[in-house]
């Protein structure tokens, strides 16, 4: 019965009904809490369906950050209270990726934007003041810029309302050069943590073992007993632990305080590894989450890999998502089709657009598809120059897109659960190359 809990959740009504767990998303209201904290006049939380409770502006767009990182021949990204994103429109690569040498001309260096067009800095006023984490750090450029928890903040040109997050992402470690959204902490107490994943806000011990709970448990009354305790141990509560927020805590027996989710006793799989989800395939229990991501739409499906579930059109064909990032000294991604195509071009298909198509076909979207949130949505691309297009111009393709990149399936995957081309180009496919949109792997951390 692999994986059966899990595509319960990800919505197979005939194994939703077997099971008795609802399908995904489960409660799709249900909303993660957070702690509430100091803030300076002007920003605020927006509670975002993919990345959960995240601090905004006083638009309600996200903040971000870019703290520095190591990459193979020399540190990128931020250090705290030391900006360096600025106007600056760099024309090279500055070699911090080999096997490549410093100084090849970048694609489309007429156009290329600085970082501060594609990042702009959030300013503070001249009468601001610093509250909590929240201070301030005056710029090279003399500018004065919010910054939170050591690091400088930014806004993203590619959101546009309030619940977007467009401009990076939580995701995974092995990506270069990708921003990251500043969570607003959550409510939850100091033995757990919520780890961002494409099913949803997953929660977890802050020992990074996946957190469980049983269908057959109801109204906060633990069932697991005698040989069940063998492979489920339950999560304590220290005897100082007060309830907090939506968890509470139970006594099965005197003496024994156990943490409750929304009514649900928590349970950790006994000898499963590091963030691993095995414990889903075993029938009635389940992994839990502080809220779901939005449904992908109806086009889509999910699919049992040998590895893992994956996302994928509804003929069954695996989707892929593209990652790209430049080596300039600014990092900025080209994974967005208004970003150089030189570099995707080269990948998928040696430089040529047709065979680019022919190898990566774009996921069709009809004409009058809609998307009901905001991480899927619609656009129009001219295939021959990978950019957005205008509606309905002659030879556009209408095709879906997630997070504002359109996503791909591969022409050597013949039937469901084929993932011919995950990791298909450079460092694993983070640098400059395709991933399986994974919704599980069970060999990795597994959401792109």
């Amino acid at each position: 019965m692999k994986h059966l809990l899990l595509l319960c959740l990800l919505g197979t009504p005939a194994l939703a009904a077997a099971s008795g767990v609802s399908a995904w998303p489960d409660k799709p209201g249900e909303k993660e809490q957070f702690e509430p904290v100091p803030m300076p006049p002007g920003f605020q939380v927006v509670v975002t369906g993919q990345e959960g409770p995240v601090f905004a502006d006083s638009r309600g767009h996200t903040l971000y950050q870019w703290p520095v990182r190591q990459l193979r021949n020399g540190p990128v990204g931020e250090r705290k209270s030391q900006p360096s994103c600025d106007k600056t429109v760099y024309t090279v690569n500055a070699g911090l990726m080999s096997p490549y040498p410093a100084g090849f001309e970048l694609p489309e260096v007429a156009t290329r934007p600085s970082c501060l067009d594609v990042w702009p800095a959030v300013l503070a006023d001249k009468d601001a003041k610093p509250v909590g984490k929240w201070t301030i750090v005056e710029r090279k450029d003399g500018l004065r810029q919010w910054v939170y928890d050591g690091y400088a903040l930014y806004t993203s040109v590619l959101d546009e309302q309030p619940g977007e997050v467009n401009g990076g992402h939580s995701g995974n470690p092995g990506e270069v050069g990708v921003r990251k959204p500043v969570e607003a902490p959550s409510m939850v107490p100091p033995q757990f943590k919520v780890e961002s994943t494409l099913l949803g806000r997953m929660l977890m011990t802050s020992e990074n073992f996946s957190v469980y709970a049983n269908a057959k448990d109801v109204a906060g009354k633990p069932s697991c007993a005698g040989k069940c305790l063998d492979e489920w141990k339950p999560i304590l509560a220290p005897a100082y632990a007060k309830p907090r927020g939506e968890f509470a805590i139970v006594e099965p027996s005197p003496g024994i305080r156990q943490w409750t989710f929304r009514k649900q006793p928590l349970y950790t799989h006994v000898g499963e590894p590091f963030f691993k989800m095995y414990g889903s395939d075993v029938p009635s229990w389940y992994n839990v989450y502080t809220q779901r991501t939005p449904k992908p739409p109806a086009d889509f499906t999910v699919q049992e890999s040998p590895t893992g579930l994956v996302l994928a059109d509804k003929s069954g064909k695996t989707v892929y998502v593209y990652n790209c990032a430049d080596d300039a000294l600014d990092q900025l991604a080209c994974d967005h089709p208004d970003s150089p195509q030189a570099y995707r071009f080269t990948v998928c298909g040696g430089g040529d657009p047709k065979a680019c198509l022919q190898r990566f076909p774009y996921v069709p979207a009809a004409r009058d598809a809609k998307s009901d949130n905001l991480s899927w949505t619609t656009m129009w691309i001219d295939p021959m120059t990978g950019k957005q297009a205008k509606p309905e111009q002659a030879g556009a393709l209408h095709v879906w897109a997630y997070r504002k990149r359109p996503v791909y399936t591969h022409f050597r995957d013949k039937g469901p659960g084929d993932m011919t081309a995950d990791q298909w180009g450079e460092f694993y496919g983070y640098r400059n190359g395709y991933k399986a949109f994974w919704l599980r792997s069970d060999f990795g951390r597994g959401a792109p």
